[in-house]
């Protein structure tokens, strides 16, 4: 416990010292929009879903987009669906995109993007294996809505939808998804906040994203 305690201060510390030490996001507007820094490990993996590796996870976060997120209590919040809706037996359960939804190429997010990014992300989490064994079918039924269909009932599909860590769920297009699970995508094109500017890449110097309008 002294050891945590130690660890907590000086994370404090660090925490007042930052205003002083590194730019805000008010600073970084008036520089030209950028922000420069030095992350916790090179990336050598640009899929999320191939690699735990929090590096490659982080980067997951900068360019492509959940179906659902956690809250600041944990709770399941919707992010790419619009609204859901389970049946009485929990069974079946139905999910609507908000409109809007492009990949950073422009060309709209569908269904049938979400249910292949579903079906590769359950090849390769445990939790989504589980929930994979709980799965009879995932079916697009048209762009902007689909089901799952349940063989039992699965408690946790909200919160393997949401689940915030590796492997995270992120939606890729379906052109991408329909990769192998075992075989690594090296085309970053999600529909998330930044925008990965693959021709920068330096491995193990620089890595550079663009803000998605």
């Amino acid at each position: 416990m002294n050891i945590r305690s130690r660890a907590y201060r000086a994370c404090a510390a660090l925490l007042l010292l930052a205003p002083v030490a590194f730019p805000g996001p008010a600073a970084a507007q008036a520089t030209g929009k950028t922000i420069r820094f030095i992350a916790q490990a090179d990336l050598r993996s640009l899929d999320p879903i191939w690699t735990t590796a929090y590096i490659t996870r982080n980067h997951g976060y900068m360019v492509y987009d959940t179906l659902f997120a956690m809250d600041k209590d944990l709770k399941p919040q919707p992010q790419m669906v619009e609204s859901w809706k389970a049946s009485d037996d929990k069974l079946t359960w139905s999910f609507a995109l908000r409109d809007g939804l492009k990949w950073h190429d422009g060309l709209p997010v569908t269904a049938a993007d979400c249910v292949a990014s579903l079906a590769r992300w359950g090849k390769r989490d445990p939790l989504g294996q589980k929930f994979m064994e709980a799965v009879d079918t995932m079916v697009a039924v048209d762009d902007k809505s689909f089901t799952i269909a349940l063989k039992s009932p699965f408690p946790l599909i909200l919160e393997a939808l949401a689940k915030l860590s590796n492997n995270t769920p992120f939606m890729l297009p379906e052109r991408l998804a329909k990769t192998d699970a075992f075989t690594q995508v090296t085309d970053a094109t999600g529909s998330g906040p930044f925008k990965f500017v693959k021709e920068e890449w330096v491995p193990g110097s620089k890595t550079v994203y663009v803000k998605n309008a």
